[in-house]
């Protein structure tokens, strides 16, 4: 039987529980795949599923009550037509089934009731999932009706072996869309219930059974944690980070520290380490600027020179995060343009905050992106295959978040200085840059670093230097001169020639001459002899500037 009708609602109502298991197996076999039900009446489908409610309040075996909860999550899976379901009554029952039960005893504690079989349990929390999903009433509902309070309660829990990995990743699917679809649930939930603290006591108590074991966090593991991180991401999305006490630094203190040591840990599966990793650093993006120096370890002295992996020492500093930062943002430079935004937007913006909020990430990170350059500049910037050629070539990406988040971490790792972000790059790739922040002239970025004190060009470079086209930023062989040969007749014949074109092209619309202004932005002009007030301008004197990194 492919579909329910009056038979099927007779069976669901008075029927023998052998006939009515029997019924909704073959219903949940047939349909397992199905999301929407059009030849089920909308009068019918409502009839069935009060039956179906009905039933789940009777005394009846957990198997037939799993069989009607999987029967009710077909149902849920339409965006419309969710009638009884979505009821107080309707989701309170529900709640009942997933152990959600929640209610405060006098003196303040409260209590959840987690009684039951598992297998109920869990049917329930995919139906609350898909209902908390597709309808707003149930996200009003769960919001204010204990269902919050009581997943927190359980979350207290989550240290007892027994209780099983289903239960606490469908709690935390569904606080997940609580706190996505229903704003109001956020400040509850981190300041009212302290879920902030039980979240990341979760993620912790998983990173030390990890340890204790040593194989690498198992993928069901890595999936409960990154749906805790889901939610910390939704609970932190919104806070100022500008203003914020002290016990909330100290939590999102601890918090930077948790997010290393799950960017740190062995996974058994390299695609899920690649999904935690992106979790992780969406989560990052959220956190107080002065918090990211727990992405770093101190090494004592002792611990100088001990580190398996030599990368990873810089400034008496661990970095290993930051290098799994930048070799997931390397990874993701490879991957298909068409979903360039989705891959990169995050890792790009994480490194810009780390690096424009913590000197020592950004000496580090400018070490590995940046290096001094040597016989490169023989090529063009976003020619080969290191970090800064695959984030020149972006610079003049047609997708303009990524883009300017690319332009916006060059730039943080040359300091904000015009100068150095030419020399990497090239006038013309960062001219956009340049352009948008008023610094076509050069100058310096509004940015809080340190003064310059080393000259760090290299030998190979400097005897390069005077050769550098700073428009391509590569080397270039002396050219002969195309005008030696002309006399001054020709010379202005041809500039009128090139006058005329750019007048036509300006003429009709198709490209938009401009001048320098004296905020350093481009300034259109009306006509294209006013650009003979610039001829002979060059490109900035800081474009031949040195690049001076402090110690």
């Amino acid at each position: 039987m492919r579909k329910m009708d009056e038979n099927t609602l007779q069976i669901l109502k008075g029927g023998s529980e052998q006939d009515l298991m029997q019924t909704l197996q073959d219903f949940s076999t047939k349909n397992a795949q199905v999301f929407t039900f059009p030849d089920i009446k909308d009068e019918l489908k409502e009839k069935l599923v009060d039956a179906l409610l009905q039933r789940l309040q009777t005394a009846s075996s957990s198997q037939c009550h799993c069989l009607c909860l999987q029967a009710l999550r077909l149902f849920s899976r339409e965006k419309n037509r969710l009638g009884t379901m979505v009821t107080e009554n309707g989701l309170s029952h529900i709640m009942q089934l997933a152990g959600l039960e929640h209610y405060a005893q006098q003196g303040g504690d409260s209590i959840t009731i987690q009684e039951g079989n598992p297998e109920v349990t869990i049917e329930a929390q995919k139906c609350l999932c898909n209902l908390i999903f597709n309808s707003t009433q149930a996200q009003s509902v769960c919001s204010r009706n204990g269902c919050v309070e009581g997943i927190i309660q359980r979350l207290k829990t989550y240290k007892d072996p027994d209780l099983p990995f289903d239960i606490k990743f469908f709690d935390m699917r569904m606080l997940f869309l609580l706190t996505a679809l229903c704003t109001d649930t956020r400040p509850k939930i981190r300041f009212e219930l302290h879920g902030f603290t039980y979240l990341m006591e979760v993620i912790d108590l998983t990173l030390r059974d990890e340890e204790g074991r040593g194989s690498g966090l198992t993928d069901q593991e890595i999936d409960l944690c990154s749906e805790i991180l889901k939610i910390l991401f939704n609970l932190t999305v919104t806070i100022d980070r500008n203003n914020i006490d002290e016990e909330e630094e100290a939590h999102f203190m601890r918090l930077v520290s948790v997010l290393r040591d799950l960017l740190v840990c062995k996974t058994i599966s390299k695609d899920k380490k690649e999904e935690l990793h992106s979790h992780t650093i969406n989560l990052l993006i959220n956190m107080p600027k002065d918090c990211y120096e727990e992405l770093l370890i101190p090494l004592n002295e002792g611990d100088v020179g001990s580190v398996e992996n030599k990368d990873v020492e810089f400034d008496g500093k661990n970095m290993e995060a930051i290098v799994i930062l930048l070799n997931f943002l390397y990874r993701r430079l490879d991957r298909p343009t068409k979903s360039l935004k989705e891959c990169l937007t995050p890792i790009l913006h994480c490194l810009c905050e780390t690096c424009r909020a913590n000197r020592a990430i950004r000496k580090f990170c400018k070490s590995k992106v940046l290096p001094p350059l040597k016989d490169e500049v023989k090529h063009l910037p976003e020619e080969g295959e290191t970090l800064r050629n695959k984030l020149c070539k972006l610079l003049t990406s047609p997708i303009m978040e990524v883009k300017e988040l690319t332009a916006d971490l060059l730039f943080v790792l040359c300091k904000e200085n015009v100068a150095r972000m030419v020399k990497y790059t090239g006038y013309g790739n960062c001219a956009g840059l340049l352009a948008n922040r008023g610094l076509m002239l050069g100058g310096q970025g509004g940015g809080d670093y340190s003064s310059d004190s080393q000259d760090s060009d290299t030998e190979e470079y400097t005897n390069l230097k005077d050769k550098i086209n700073p428009v391509t930023g590569r080397y270039e062989e002396d050219k002969p001169d195309p005008l030696a040969d002309m006399s001054e007749e020709q010379k202005e014949y041809e500039a009128m020639k090139l006058v005329n074109v750019i007048d036509k092209l300006h003429r009709e619309g198709i490209i938009q001459a401009t001048t320098i202004g004296a905020d350093g932005r481009p300034t259109p002009v009306s006509h294209v002899l006013e650009l003979t007030d610039q001829a002979g301008a060059d490109v900035p004197e800081t474009a031949h500037g040195s690049d001076s990194e402090p110690d």
